[in-house]
């Protein structure tokens, strides 16, 4: 225990009844949440951050793409803009957000991605504006009550499963672990390679101990550096690490495992980028000189500023892709359950 935890009870009682009263609220009625006709898929977590919502995200859409008509929502955390938006070439992630820009620009010719932190108005104006839409993937909008998912797929990482986490501000809990209870399914993310049949019985007793319903494990793949600009002649051996993520470690762990790390540069997460920073990072690449710059998918994002190109355009700076791993078991446990929702909804006859 830390020292300055009893400190902190008093905070963690008043939070927890809060959030107690609120899902209370919605339980016996006296909050409504609304069911859309058109089915919806909610990806989320317990706790803040890190727990892989845009990877997994990024999954289902590559699971579904061939067989659905799909768009994501989420409010677009840290977007300097208010209301309704649907991504376009002509909105960046100060007006969409980070992970919403991301995912327009690795499947915005095949899918339909919008922000909005009132999701319950926000479905009503894609079905509008998109009415060939199939399936609409909620993203981090677990704890967003109002709309009722279809299917509810719960994230918790291996590193600090939820049921091992305390409410705020003993912990990162956002509510009570009861609230897996609205899980449909829970998945184990940023699960180590070759996880052993002890671990996963141990994760799942667990969480059967709070709700009894299917659990999944799924691990991390890196890809190789891919340029964030034009295209790079090569990669390099060595490399300066940028990044603003909320769980840093095994990003850090994997560059290291495969590149020669000469400097390292943190961020916290969803930080946002200011010329000194690229002043900083153009130093050190000058003071290297045989190296590249690489960071997360996500930063890479906001790095694409144009108000930061003058910069970078000096040094080859590249992304590590990310992208979810599962078994091929559970990777049609998931294509099943959601697909099955689809076709009970009748918004479409086969799949």
């Amino acid at each position: 225990m830390r020292w300055y935890d009893p400190l902190l009870y008093p905070f963690a009682a008043i939070y927890d009844g809060i959030t107690y009263y609120r899902n209370r609220m919605f339980e016996t009625g006296n909050k409504k949440s609304i069911s859309f006709s058109i089915p919806t898929v909610v990806v989320g977590n317990l706790n803040l951050g890190g727990s892989g919502k845009t990877p997994m995200v990024e999954f289902l859409i590559e699971l579904l793409l061939p067989h659905l008509k799909i768009a994501t929502l989420s409010r677009g955390y840290g977007r300097k803009t208010k209301g309704f938006l649907m991504a376009s070439k002509d909105l960046g992630p100060s007006e969409i957000g980070d992970e919403p820009f991301q995912i327009y620009e690795k499947f915005g010719k095949s899918i339909s991605v919008a922000v909005g932190e009132k999701r319950i108005l926000a479905i009503p104006e894609i079905i509008k504006q998109k009415p060939q839409t199939d399936l609409i993937l909620l993203d981090d909008a677990f704890q967003h009550r109002y709309v009722k998912g279809d299917f509810n797929i719960l994230l918790t990482t291996f590193q600090k499963p939820f049921f091992k986490d305390r409410i705020l501000p003993l912990g990162t809990l956002r509510e009570n672990i009861n609230g897996a209870k609205r899980a449909d399914v829970i998945i184990v993310t940023k699960c180590l390679d070759h996880l052993s049949e002890s671990d996963k019985v141990f994760y799942i007793t667990e969480i059967n101990k709070i709700t009894n319903v299917p659990v999944l494990f799924s691990g991390i793949e890196y890809g190789d550096p891919v340029p964030i600009f034009d295209p790079q002649p090569k990669s390099f051996e060595k490399v300066i690490l940028v990044s603003g993520i909320a769980n840093q470690t095994l990003f850090v762990s994997e560059v290291k495992r495969r590149f020669q790390v000469v400097e390292t540069i943190t961020f916290e997460d969803h930080h946002r980028y200011k010329e000194a920073d690229l002043i900083r990072i153009s130093n050190l690449v000058k003071k290297h000189q045989d190296c590249m710059i690489l960071t997360t998918e996500k930063d890479a994002v906001k790095l694409k500023n144009k108000a930061f190109y003058k910069y970078v355009a000096e040094f080859p700076i590249f992304a590590l892709p990310i992208k979810i791993k599962l078994i091929e078991k559970d990777k049609k446990f998931l294509f099943d359950q959601i697909t099955k929702i689809v076709k009970d909804k009748a918004y479409i006859r086969e799949i």
